[in-house]
């Protein structure tokens, strides 16, 4: 790369003094050897040297970040698509006690439950694998109860029915969404440290990443005050606590890298990945 500027640099100085002795009809006497180059094609050189180097950093970024997007995204598409059914069900026919209307919403509740039933997490739920699965057995549960109240012409049972399935879809929504936005941003470069490029030992592509782990971390430090209290209420000493540990980890993730110890490069991976569990924990 350093190279490539040099060139790029020594070529523009060519063009800059072939403009220069066209002009005041001079001699070369730092570069006589380039006097005969056409100065419109030294400005075409340089391009081109430019595109070289936009499209070698390209390279770089992109090697970095080379992950499919949804495999960093904290969605699940069948759930989401679920509320188009849940929404009507729970905020129309169900206050109104309309036993026929929810009584056909059987046929998309079964087709919306049965791609939830065949979706997988994304990577960066892995960790959440768990209370997904637990979450998803309850969901099930809640829908064969509404089908049987509904065979059974049971309106009271099809009510109770219809308020549980709600809220185990809220309960599944809350597992998948994201505890805030810069957690999130946080968390999809985390991810790729973690699964993707430390079990590796890249540790040179993780320095890559560093200063972004360091401003997404100092982000979440600054979240507004106002906002965390309404959310968390007493647990925002807490958050403030964690915010700062996690802060703390990434610089000290950075520091790592810049020294020759593999074995404390990883110890501080591994810290700034807890760092973000104890942050992530406070709001469960």
């Amino acid at each position: 790369m350093l190279i490539i500027t040099k060139i790029v640099v020594y070529f523009y100085d060519c063009s800059l003094i072939a403009t220069f002795n066209k002009s005041k009809m001079t001699t070369f006497t730092r570069f006589p050897y380039v006097s005969f180059i056409n100065n419109n094609l030294m400005k075409k050189f340089f391009v081109l040297f430019f595109l070289v180097i936009v499209l070698f950093n390209t390279r770089i970024s992109f090697s970095q970040g080379q992950i499919d997007s949804a495999e960093i995204t904290s969605d699940v598409p069948e759930l989401t698509e679920f509320h188009e059914v849940i929404y009507p069900m729970w905020h129309d026919a169900y206050p109104a006690k309309d036993i026929d209307a929810l009584q056909r919403f059987v046929p998309q509740i079964k087709a919306s439950v049965d791609a939830i039933n065949r979706a997988k997490l994304p990577g960066i739920l892995r960790d959440k694998e768990d209370a997904w699965k637990s979450q998803l057995n309850a969901l099930n549960m809640s829908a064969q109860n509404y089908y049987d109240a509904v065979e059974r012409s049971d309106d009271e049972a099809l009510l109770v029915a219809a308020e549980r399935l709600h809220y185990n879809f809220e309960r599944m929504m809350r597992i998948i969404r994201p505890s805030l936005k810069e957690i999130d941003d946080f968390h999809q470069t985390l991810y790729i440290v973690y699964h993707k490029l430390y079990p590796d030992g890249k540790f040179d592509e993780i320095a890559g990443l560093a200063d972004a782990l360091i401003e997404k971390a100092d982000a979440i430090v600054k979240f507004p005050q106002d906002k965390l209290k309404k959310r968390l209420g007493k647990k925002t000493s807490s958050y403030d606590v964690a915010a700062k540990e996690l802060f703390y980890a990434a610089v000290a993730l950075k520091e790592a890298l810049n020294g020759d110890q593999t074995g404390k490069k990883g110890e501080a991976v591994e810290a700034l990945h807890t760092a973000y569990q104890n942050l992530d924990a406070i709001f469960k």
